[in-house]
């Protein structure tokens, strides 16, 4: 996690449970973020996950 929770503003993000979610900011705090499935043949957004993902 970048230092103080300092938004990047590369990083949208509305998952405020997230230990790297910026609090009042819909942005994320990490450089990059690493993004994944658990679907074996991925054909929409929710087939995707933020594998940076650090529940609160």
């Amino acid at each position: 996690m970048s230092g103080k929770n300092t938004p990047n503003y590369n990083i949208r993000c509305h998952v405020t449970k997230c230990a790297n979610h910026c609090g009042q900011e819909d942005y994320c705090a990490l450089d990059c973020v690493c993004i994944g499935t658990h679907e074996s043949d991925p054909s929409a957004p929710e087939c995707t996950d933020c594998q940076s993902f650090i529940k609160k």
